[in-house]
């Protein structure tokens, strides 16, 4: 209770709202969850908590901030080679942390264009920057409207709110 109150009087010195039908004049460019995890406009997530960022010919993936929290301290992650194919929906690489070794899957198909090639001397850009300098891969998609089946950023923070709750 106590963690509640003191996020709602932060959320309102920061002048940030989860309720979406406030009346910003600006729409923020994140919205929070129930768990705090950062979910950003723009982008498409899996419901495995994988992040696809769509831009021209190019979809950079990476692990979503929710993921990135329940993992904790990201040590170790292997990734695939540029030119390789990736499968949507099949495990293209691992996250190791301090609690567990995660397989990441792709949430689309195509052939891996660039590897982020700074995580495996810094794993843990994963967990200080998911969206930015902490992507894992980029495809050049094989079937872009794979896209369409994702999740928006609402859809996805009720699926982490509902899935949160089950546990």
């Amino acid at each position: 209770m106590a963690l509640r109150m003191w996020a709602s009087s932060t959320a309102n010195a920061l002048k940030l709202s989860t309720n979406p039908k406030s009346s910003l004049l600006v729409s923020p460019a994140f919205s929070l969850s129930r768990c705090f995890s950062t979910v950003l406009e723009g982008f498409k997530y899996a419901s495995s908590h994988e992040w696809v960022k769509h831009e021209g010919s190019v979809a950079t993936i990476g692990i979503t901030d929710h993921a990135q929290d329940h993992l904790g301290e990201v040590v170790f992650v292997e990734l695939p080679e540029a030119g390789k194919s990736v499968t949507g929906g099949d495990s293209f690489g691992a996250v190791e942390s301090v609690k567990a070794t995660s397989d990441v899957n792709s949430p689309i198909s195509g052939e891996v264009i660039e590897v982020n090639s700074k995580l495996s001397e810094t794993p843990g850009l994963i967990n200080s920057s998911p969206y930015e300098d902490g992507w894992m891969i980029k495809v050049k998609p094989s079937n872009p409207s794979e896209l369409e089946s994702l999740l928006g950023p609402k859809e996805y923070t009720k699926f982490c709110e509902e899935e949160d709750a089950s546990h």
